[in-house]
């Protein structure tokens, strides 16, 4: 009887001792209620005693049902265990037992009972007494230990064989390749991987085409000024092939598609990162890094990475020119190599700021300079006995190009208690500068081997650029399927760019400006544009139809003349409507049709005549107009046992008022002398139309295989002239070996057959030579393969380290051989651009993700407070 008289005059000492406490029960009817003064805590490990993070721990209650007159179990708390295993509960009811239960994927679950055993104190006071009320205080304060799940086997192997991405994976108006695996292109940039997406072309300057034309470039669904061979490979994680984008996207673009570039993000609490460095077999390095640290409501991310550059690029061009009198045939042999280098850095974060609330930051910053020299052997001769002496020139150039860019993003992710419903903010900025300078010598023999008479022309160019774009969406899930989707979109560019062409005076020795060869102007490019969509699924058929309407407008000035050029577009609408059919045997059928626009760009539409290179004048049309384009497309897709995918498309494009060039010749004062001029027109129609067929299967445990085909045809009707139409076909195979010992083998190659030229493809300052003016021709492309192979080994701990040895090109084979023809020139030229280049690349990865790397100062424990109350009391 003392020690029950005992023991409620130590729960009413504790009471009093608590009242200031949080979790202290309310007083009721019949006096104060016991408290809430119970702290449970452990940590969850599997049976090696690694800690188990995102372990879902719930303690239940029992409590009487007045209902159905029985006791039940109610859930009291539940959580998920830290990435070191850690949970707590506090404020626990200490009378009566509760239930632990633990649940993780990949293990056993497990149940157990918590009691909260109280001590007596012992009789008489004293200090034996104070120590019994402490013992009384600790009871209350239980740590269950280290509590080891078992396995399962069953769930072992379920995750055993989800735990590896898919290769390709379907939308109804995407399809995502998850090129993480990508060994050829390890050390590369971003054009290296597109050599490997099914859908996509890469030529051998790095010009990438979808389906036959040129796509935007999206990084992380948003529109970048950065080219692919300013984005590093090894920081990609997927590739999103939009071959026709929906009402939610630009729609600007024409008959081209998007490819939105997927770059990594850290999913993992702890920290984690990977170090490499490799070497290609000029002697270029490239390296880099990053760094992601993931805690509680932070998630940060950091990389750094560089790539020198070293590239050489052979080749010739034989031509005949029926616009001068005598006709001529001019041969001519050309040699390049571009050196130089680009600098990438990455940092953001993410703010959990509630459960539902995330703000995230971000920043680029990209740095490059390049050096190309070019020497170029000029053979003329006139193609009758009487013309023209036999002549031979050397063009020798040289110079410098700087790029200098940096972007912020900002963006707000705002849940809401409604399933389904959320709120976007995306805000983009990229901007830059660039400058350059060329120097170009030509000299000219006549007959001799000494140089009779040269020209000397330097060109100094610099620029800068901006591209601000605000977008917000909303998305309300309104019933358990249909889903409506909205959003607004303003996109500003501003350009401004100068070109100052020189000549060598030799009486005055000094280099005098040409103002008729000279180009500055600076330009503003507005888009506007809002829609909305609706998707719904009944049963196994889905839809997802919606509106764009976008309006623009832009205004350029000639800064050196004050000439301005500007004009408005009223809104325009652009449907699409997307469908789906799931069938049996997971079947499933989809069609597309969208309508898009391309507008002309202001150095199209600037008429004024551009001599940065006098071997490729090119001059605007300020008549043009925009383009519009139509496109459909019908797939299949079968997915079969092993998670086997094989996908058939067929589509239909047909644009109106394409735009194209188009040659003429004219009388040059700069020159004096008659020169073509490669100009744009707005054609009456083409079409283009084809099927592809995309296959993606895991042949063995230790063999999987993607393969791609794509055959199409094109016309174009111009009104004067139309070019033939032609049947083509594309592939691309892509297989991966893994073998013992932690090796593994990539092997790749890509067919193009006999195709037309381009339409209107820029080639950049990496093109060929008179590039531009094939263009404007009809003619074709030779038929071209290449094959590309890598092997890697694994090693380390976990396989934290590896070794990749690349080799593209294997064959020497990927050559581009051209045919064009029109009423002034006929040519064919073969070029070769880093042949059999092999690269060897090292990589680390380290990481923890149990660590606490934001850990604040808590308040005290439970234990601790415990402590501090007995002695309080004490005193």
């Amino acid at each position: 009887m003392k020690k029950i008289v005992t023991l409620l005059v130590a729960i009413l000492s504790v009471i009093t001792g608590f009242a200031q406490f949080p979790g202290a029960g309310a007083p009721g009817k019949g006096g104060a209620a016991v408290p809430n003064i119970g702290h449970v805590y452990g940590k969850i490990t599997d049976t090696a005693g690694r800690p188990i993070g995102e372990a879902s721990v719930l303690l239940l209650q029992s409590k009487f049902d007045t209902a159905t007159k029985k006791r039940k179990e109610v859930l009291l708390k539940g959580l998920s265990t830290k990435a070191n295993g850690e949970f707590s509960f506090a404020d626990l009811p200490i009378m009566g037992p509760l239930t632990l239960k633990v649940s993780a994927i990949g293990y056993q679950n497990l149940q157990q009972t918590v009691v909260f055993q109280i001590k007596m104190p012992a009789q008489g006071g004293g200090q034996a007494g104070t120590q019994d009320m402490s013992a009384l205080l600790n009871s209350f304060d239980k740590d269950l230990g280290n509590i080891k799940l078992n396995y399962d086997a069953k769930q072992l192997q379920t995750v055993t064989v989800t735990a590896s991405k898919p290769m390709m994976k379907m939308d109804i108006d995407k399809k995502t390749f998850n090129v993480e695996r990508n060994m050829v292109s390890a050390g590369g940039t971003a054009v290296d991987i597109m050599k490997n997406v099914p859908s996509v072309q890469v030529d051998i300057d790095g010009n990438v085409t979808l389906r036959n034309a040129s796509p935007q470039i999206y990084i992380d669904g948003r529109p970048t000024t950065l080219t692919l061979d300013q984005i590093p490979a090894d920081a990609i994680e997927s590739v999103e092939v939009i071959t026709n984008p929906s009402a939610k996207f630009d729609a600007s673009g024409g008959n081209s598609g998007i490819l939105n570039i997927v770059l990594k993000k850290n999913k993992k609490s702890g920290y984690n990162g990977n170090l490499r460095l490799g070497v290609d077999k000029y002697g270029a390095f490239n390296g880099g890094g990053d760094l992601n640290l993931r805690q509680q409501k932070y998630n940060i991310s950091v990389a750094a990475m560089g790539n020198q550059m070293i590239s050489k690029n052979s080749g010739t061009t034989d031509r005949l020119n029926f616009f001068e009198t005598p006709n001529t045939s001019i041969l001519q042999n050309n040699f390049s190599k571009t050196t130089g280098g680009f600098m990438f850095g990455r940092v953001g974060i993410d703010l959990f700021l509630t459960n539902r609330t995330t703000v995230s930051l971000g920043a680029v910053r990209v740095r490059g300079q390049f050096k190309p020299n070019e020497n170029i052997g000029i053979n003329t001769d006139s193609l009758y006995s009487a013309g023209t002496v036999k002549s031979f020139s050397e063009r020798i150039s040289t110079g410098t190009r700087e790029f200098n860019a940096k972007g912020f993003q900002f963006g707000i992710k705002q849940l809401f208690p409604k399933e389904g419903e959320e709120w976007t903010l995306d805000a983009n900025y990229f901007g830059g500068k660039n400058e350059g300078n060329s120097l170009y010598t030509t000299n000219y023999y006549y007959n001799t081997n000494t140089v009779q008479n040269n020209v000397i022309q330097k060109v100094l160019n610099d620029g800068k650029n901006s591209f601000l774009t605000v977008q917000t969406d909303y998305v309300n899930l309104l019933t358990k399927t249909f889903k409506l989707e909205t959003g607004l979109r303003a996109q500003i560019r501003n350009v401004t760019n100068n070109n100052y062409n020189y000549f060598w005076n030799k009486s005055t020795n000094a280099y005098d400006l040409v103002s008729n060869a000279t180009s500055n102007y600076k330009n503003n490019d507005n888009v506007y544009a809002a829609y909305v969509s609706v998707s719904n699924s009944i049963k196994d058929f889905g839809y997802k139809i919606g509106l764009r309407a976008e309006s623009s407008n832009y205004e350029g000035t000639l800064t050196n003349t004050g000439q301005k050029f500007s004009n408005s577009y009223p809104i325009s609408l652009f449907p699409s409507i997307f469908l789906s059919q799931k069938l049996k045997n997971k079947q499933e059928l989809q069609f597309s049709a969208t309508r898009r626009i391309n507008r002309p760009n202001f150095f199209q539409l600037l008429p004024f005549a551009d001599y940065t290179d006098p071997l490729n004048i090119t001059k605007g049309n300020s008549a043009l107009v925009p383009e519009f384009t139509n496109s459909f497309e019908f797939s299949y897709s079968k997915t079969f046992k092993g998670n086997n995918v094989f996908l058939a498309s067929a589509y239909y494009k047909r644009t109106t008022d394409l735009i194209t060039r188009y040659q003429t010749k004219e009388y040059d004062a700069v020159q004096n002398a008659d020169v073509l001029i490669s100009s744009y027109i707005n054609a009456n129609s083409s079409y283009t139309t084809g099927f592809e067929l995309t296959s993606t299967n895991t042949l063995k445990k230790w063999w999987d295989l993607t393969t791609n085909v794509n055959i199409y045809n094109g016309k174009i009707n111009s009104g004067t002239s139309s070019t033939d139409a032609l049947w083509s076909w594309f592939g691309k195979i892509n297989s991966n070996f893994k073998l013992p010992k932690e090796f593994s083998i990539q092997l790749s190659g890509t067919y193009q057959s006999k195709t037309n030229l381009p339409v209107n493809q820029s080639q950049g300052m990496m093109g060929p030579p008179m590039g531009q003016a094939q263009s404007a021709a009809q003619g074709y492309n030779k038929p071209t393969y290449g094959v590309d192979i890598a092997f890697k080994k694994s090693f380390l701990k976990n396989n934290a380290a590896s070794a990749t040895l690349s080799f593209s090109d294997v064959f020497r084979t990927r050559r581009a051989i051209q045919y064009s023809y029109n009423d002034y020139f006929q040519q064919t030229y073969d070029r070769l651009r880093d042949p059999q280049m092999v690269r060897l690349t090292f990589a680390y990865r380290f990481g923890k993700v149990d660590m606490n790397l934001f850990k604040r100062k808590n308040l005290k424990s439970m234990g601790e407070g415990m402590q501090g109350a007995t002695d309080g009391m004490q005193q």
